[in-house]
C-alpha cells in the first residue's frame, strides 16, 4: 500500500465524514429550532423513543451524533434521563442503516445524489429546499468516500502481513480492542464498519474474526459522546454512561453466542458470498437484539448510571455561576439551536425572578430600613450584572453557529430582553439609595404617601409577572397586557405627582421627601417602560 493509496484512503475518510456533517447539518437547520417540541411529542414512552433515535439516525448515518444531540438536550434539560436511553437504544438500531445501504451497494448511485443536492442548492431559492437538499448531497458524499476508501485498501490484499494480522485472532479481545480503538480515533462507527465491510469485500478478512472487530466498534462510538460530556452536567455525563452500557453489555452477550454457537455460520448462510452484507447483517443483529433485552431495563439502566455518578452538590452552590446555561460545543450537535435558547430562557427568567426580588426588597428598605436587606439588594444587583455579562457573552459566541433564521432572531430578541432586564435592576438600586438618603436625612414618608408608593410597587411587580415565562405563541396576549399595565402606571404616576405638587404647596410635606417622592415615580414609571420593551421584544421573536 503506497503512499497515494494512504492519501487515498484520507480522502476518502474526508469525504465521509463531511458528507456526514452535511446530512446534520441540514437536518439542524430544517428541524433544530422545532426539536424541542418534537422530543417532546415523540418520546412520551420507550417505543416512540427508541423510534425517534433509529429515525434520526438513519437520517444523518451516525449515532455519534444523535448520541451528542442526547446529551446536549439532557444537559440543557431539554431531555430527561429515561428518555435518553430510548433514543440512544434507537440511535444504535439507525446506524446499522449505513452498513445495510453500502451491502445494498447504493455508492453506485451516490453521485447522482450529490449532484442532484448540489443542484437544488445552486438553483432553487427556497431556504427549506436548501436544507433538505444538503442531506441528500451529504448522503452522496458519504457513499462516494465509502467508494475511495475501499478502492484504496484492496492492495492490502497482496500483504502477507497484513492478512494474518487481521484472520488469526487468537483472542477476540484484540479483535474487540482493534475495533474500539479505530472507532474512538475516526469517532464514526459509520466508517469503521465501513471500511471494515471493504476490507471483507476484498477478501481480507472473514467473517468469523470481522465480527470481533465489530462489536469493538460499537463500544469505541462511545468516545465522541464521552468527550462531548466533559465539562457538563451530571445528569448529561449519565448519559454516556447508558450508551457504554449498552454496547458493551452488547459487546459480551455476542461474543460468548459466537463461541458457543455456530452464530457466524448463520450469518454467512443468510447471504453466502457476500461478506459485505454479512457484516451488515451482524451489525443489525446486534443492536436488535441488544435493544428488545435492555428495552424492559431502561429505567433500571438510568438509576444504575445515577449511582456510577451521584450528584454533586458543589455543584449549584457557586455564589456567581451560570446555572443553566452550559456551553456545548460539538460540530455536528443536532438541535444545538434548540438547546441553546432553552438554557438562555432559563437563564433570562432566573434574572427576571431576581429583578422582581431586588425591586420588592428595595421597596421594603424605604419603608423600614434594615442593614442586611440592603446589603442584600447590592449583592443580588452585582449578580444580576454578572448574569448580564455571561449571557450576552454566550449570545454573542452562538450567534456565529447558528443555522436558522427563527433560532438567530430569538437569540437577538434574548440580548435586547436582558439589557433591559439589568436596567431595571438599576432602578431597584435607585430605590435602595433613596432608602439611604431618608436613613441619612432622617426623614419619613406619611402614611398617604407610603398607599400610594405600595400601589405604585404592586403595578411594577404585576408587570414583571406578566413577562415571566413567555411562550412566543402568546407573546401578542402578553403584549397587550404589558401595555395595558404601563398606560396604568403612567397614569398613576401622573396622578400622585400632581396629588405631591399640591402636597407641598400647602406645606405638608418637606422639600427633600417630596424631590425623593418624585424619584421615586420616575423609577417605577421607568419600570414599566422596560416591561412593555421586553413583551414586544418577545412579540417579534414569535412573529
Amino acid at each position: 500500500m503506497g503512499i497515494k493509496d494512504i492519501l487515498s484512503l484520507l480522502g476518502g475518510l474526508a469525504l465521509f465524514l463531511y458528507g456526514m456533517q452535511m446530512m446534520s447539518n441540514g437536518l439542524e437547520s430544517a428541524a433544530g429550532n422545532k426539536m424541542k417540541s418534537i422530543l417532546e411529542r415523540l418520546t412520551s414512552n420507550r417505543i416512540k423513543g427508541v423510534l425517534v433515535g433509529a429515525a434520526i439516525t438513519a437520517v444523518i448515518q451516525s449515532s455519534s451524533a444523535t448520541t451528542v444531540m442526547v446529551v446536549g438536550f439532557v444537559n440543557s434539560g431539554l431531555m430527561t434521563l429515561n428518555q435518553a436511553v430510548w433514543v440512544i437504544m434507537g440511535a444504535n438500531i439507525g446506524t446499522t442503516i449505513t452498513g445495510q445501504l453500502i451491502a445494498l451497494d447504493i455508492g453506485a448511485i451516490a453521485p447522482l445524489f450529490a449532484i442532484g443536492g448540489v443542484a437544488s442548492i445552486m438553483f432553487i431559492k427556497s431556504e427549506k429546499v436548501h436544507h433538505i437538499s444538503g442531506i441528500f448531497a451529504g448522503l452522496g458524499i458519504l457513499f462516494m468516500g465509502m467508494d475511495m476508501m475501499g478502492a484504496a485498501m484492496e492492495p492490502l490484499q497482496n500483504s502477507e502481513t497484513f492478512l494474518q494480522f487481521m484472520t488469526n485472532f487468537k483472542n477476540p479481545l484484540v479483535g474487540i480492542l482493534i475495533g474500539a480503538v479505530f472507532t474512538a480515533i475516526i469517532q464514526s462507527s459509520s466508517a469503521s464498519v465501513g471500511i471494515l465491510q471493504a476490507l471483507a469485500g476484498t477478501g481480507m478478512i472473514p467473517l468469523s474474526s470481522a465480527v470481533y472487530v465489530l462489536f469493538g466498534q460499537n463500544i469505541g462510538t462511545c468516545i465522541t459522546a464521552v468527550l462531548a460530556s466533559i465539562g457538563t452536567k451530571v445528569n448529561a455525563r449519565r448519559t454516556t454512561v447508558i450508551h457504554l452500557m449498552f454496547n458493551i453489555f452488547g459487546s459480551v452477550l455476542f461474543t460468548v453466542i459466537c463461541l458457543a454457537t455456530p452464530f457466524v455460520s448463520w450469518m454467512e448462510a443468510m447471504t453466502p458470498g457476500n461478506p459485505v452484507s454479512q457484516i451488515a447483517n451482524v451489525h443489525t443483529a446486534f443492536n436488535i437484539v441488544t435493544t428488545l433485552l435492555l428495552l424492559p431495563f431502561g429505567t433500571y439502566m438510568a438509576k444504575i448510571a445515577v449511582r456510577v455518578l451521584p450528584d454533586s452538590k458543589k455543584e449549584e452552590d457557586e455564589e456567581y455561576c451560570l446555572k443553566y446555561i452550559r456551553p456545548f460545543d460539538s460540530t455536528y450537535a443536532i438541535g444545538q439551536g434548540a438547546v441553546a435558547i432553552s438554557q438562555v430562557h432559563d437563564e433570562v427568567s432566573r434574572m427576571r425572578d431576581m429583578v422582581a426580588k431586588n425591586i420588592n426588597d428595595a421597596y421594603d428598605i424605604l419603608i423600614r430600613y434594615d442593614n442586611k436587606a440592603r446589603k442584600k439588594v447590592t449583592e443580588r444587583e452585582e449578580y444580576i450584572d454578572y448574569l448580564n455579562r455571561g449571557i450576552s457573552e454566550y449570545i454573542v459566541s452562538m450567534m456565529g453557529n447558528e443555522k436558522s433564521f427563527s433560532d438567530s432572531k430569538q437569540m437577538n430578541g434574548f440580548y435586547v430582553i436582558i439589557s433591559n432586564l439589568e436596567r431595571m435592576g438599576d432602578h431597584a438600586v435607585n430605590l435602595a439609595e433613596y432608602a439611604d438618603d431618608l436613613k441619612k436625612w432622617e426623614l419619613k414618608f406619611s402614611e398617604n404617601v407610603l398607599e400610594e408608593l405600595d400601589d405604585m410597587k404592586k403595578q411594577c411587580l404585576a408587570a414583571l409577572d406578566i413577562i415571566k415565562d413567555v411562550r412566543l405563541e402568546q407573546a401578542g396576549y402578553v403584549l397587550n397586557k404589558a401595555s395595558a399595565i404601563e398606560q396604568k402606571i403612567d397614569d398613576t404616576r401622573d396622578k400622585y405627582f400632581k396629588k405631591q405638587m399640591q402636597r407641598l404647596k400647602k406645606g405638608k410635606c418637606k422639600p427633600q421627601t417630596g424631590i425623593i417622592f418624585t424619584e421615586i415615580l420616575t423609577d417605577f414609571e421607568r419600570l414599566g417602560d422596560h416591561v412593555k420593551n421586553i413583551a414586544q421584544q418577545y412579540d417579534e421573536m414569535g412573529s
